[in-house]
């Protein structure tokens, strides 16, 4: 079974940056070894970027969050050192979920990354619409949302929609 292992948005800017948070930088390591032992299996590992434009606090996620963020070419739209393994497949999205997973043939999908409450729960919920009957989980010990509050009403989001939480906290 092809196991697929997708990070979501692990940006400087998300982790220390101008949206960084100390919950985000706690799971650089857990990320970092989780991505390890995928690589090591020789699973897939699939790469999302947050990627905006400098008109960003123009557009309508720019009115409802006016903080400058993932501009493309900065370094903050970076993945933060240490987290990108060489030779794995990165999207950049311009929104919070990404709608072209159904190209993909997932047999088992596992999600880590950030936030957990926009863009880790946008992209399982697509996932698991395009794929119904796989396994779809998020690792909850990778994963960190705007709040911890935010963050444990995703997570019962994702639950209530049959995606699985494993290594819960």
């Amino acid at each position: 079974m092809k196991r697929t292992l997708i990070v979501i948005d692990m940006q400087n800017d998300f982790i220390d940056g101008s949206l960084g948070t100390k919950e985000a930088e706690a799971i650089v390591d857990p990320v970092r070894n989780l991505i390890q032992e995928y690589k090591n299996r020789g699973d897939e590992v699939i790469y999302t970027r947050d990627t905006h434009e400098t008109n960003y606090m123009q557009t309508n996620e720019g009115r409802h969050l006016p903080v400058e963020h993932c501009i493309k070419g900065t370094a903050g739209w970076e993945i933060a050192d240490g987290i990108y393994a060489d030779g794995c497949k990165i999207i950049d999205k311009p929104s919070f979920g990404y709608t072209g997973w159904n190209q993909y043939g997932f047999e088992d999908v596992c999600l880590i990354g950030l936030c957990t409450d926009i863009c880790v729960v946008s992209n399982a919920l697509i996932i698991k619409a395009l794929y119904p009957e796989i396994r779809v989980a998020v690792d909850v010990r990778c994963t960190a949302g705007v709040t911890p509050e935010s963050k444990a009403a995703a997570l019962e989001t994702m639950k209530m929609c049959q995606i699985e939480l494993v290594g819960e906290e």
